[in-house]
């Protein structure tokens, strides 16, 4: 299955949200178009803004305001991105080249501050202070994740609990946030707003756990990064914390030389990841939090639109990209 089979229930949602992501990009300034319309190029799976679409589905929503939040989450998410690669020198993603490669970290950078901005007059424009009070904290815990993450960059010594935090500040606090604000638009009560939220924690978590595993296991082709980059940059993500946990004492040695200096043989080191279980123990650690995202979705009534966020957590640890 891949994303339009999997989304398909709110397709035309989906199409609402790239439209209103167009509208709000649009610029006097010629470059903020011109990044904008190559970001939009770049496509991306909109996992964030659909889980906030099937939540306030699944949970009854009916109202005007969930595809510009959407929109929102969306642009949160992509600012982030832009900072990200300017921060890690990426030079790939998606399966092309990043936006700082092509217009410069400078025009990167800016056009993120300008996102971020644009996101918060729409989230003004939504008139949901409670959504408004979700969407504003979780920014500042994306930003204290990256900078936690920066912390851990080239040091070995990361533990497995240091590393979780990493992931629930960075990655998986903007699903939480998203699939929350889903249910505040639907009106229920603060319990299956926890619901929601813990659906969307988890299912966040378990993306990124898979997302390690396929820095050693996918193809740079259906990937669209480049295979190996976490290891270059010397983050110390959980495939690698459980070869220098388990591992003998050469392939120990052979991570910790690794993220220490970003520049180890990185075939080597994969060998010593395929030879540990460390790529079995991390997609373990996925299912274990996507079964805590089915048992938050199972408390939602039936509906089809419940039925594909089972699905979602399914697809998140079983796909290849």
């Amino acid at each position: 299955m891949n994303f339009s089979e999997l989304f398909a229930p709110i397709a035309a949602d989906m199409q609402a949200v790239d439209a209103e992501i167009r509208a709000r990009l649009d610029s006097e300034v010629v470059l903020i178009r011109t990044i904008g319309d190559y970001i939009i190029g770049a496509g991306g799976k909109r996992l964030r803004p659909a889980l906030l679409l099937l939540v306030a589905k699944a949970l009854g929503y009916q109202g005007a305001t969930h595809h510009g939040l959407a929109a929102v989450v969306e642009f949160i998410h992509t600012a982030t991105l832009l900072h990200d690669d300017v921060v890690d020198e990426s030079d790939l993603r998606r399966g092309r080249d990043t936006a700082n490669a092509v217009f410069g970290n400078a025009a990167s950078v800016l056009v993120g501050d300008y996102l971020y901005s644009r996101a918060f007059e729409m989230m003004v424009a939504a008139g949901s202070m409670p959504a408004m009070a979700v969407l504003s904290a979780a920014t500042t815990v994306i930003a204290e994740g990256e900078v936690l993450q920066l912390l851990n960059v080239h040091d070995p010594d990361v533990s497995l609990e240091r590393y979780l935090q990493v992931v629930r500040y960075k990655t998986a606090k903007l699903f939480e946030a998203a699939a929350q604000v889903g249910a505040i638009i639907a009106g229920v009560d603060e319990s299956r707003q926890q619901c929601a939220a813990a659906c969307g924690r988890h299912l966040g978590t378990a993306f990124q756990l898979i997302d390690d595993v396929l820095d050693y296991s996918g193809d740079v082709r259906a990937l669209g990064k480049n295979v190996g980059d976490d290891l270059r940059e010397g983050k110390p993500t959980l495939p690698l914390i459980r070869v220098l946990d388990t591992g003998t004492p050469e392939q120990r040695r052979l991570v910790r030389s690794a993220i220490e200096t970003g520049e180890a043989d990185f075939e080597a080191v994969a060998h010593a990841i395929h030879a540990t279980d460390a790529l079995a123990y991390t997609r373990q650690a996925a299912e274990h939090e996507a079964d805590l995202a089915r048992q938050a979705i199972m408390h939602f009534d039936d509906s089809v639109y419940r039925q594909t966020l089972l699905k979602s957590c399914a697809f998140a640890v079983e796909r290849d990209r």
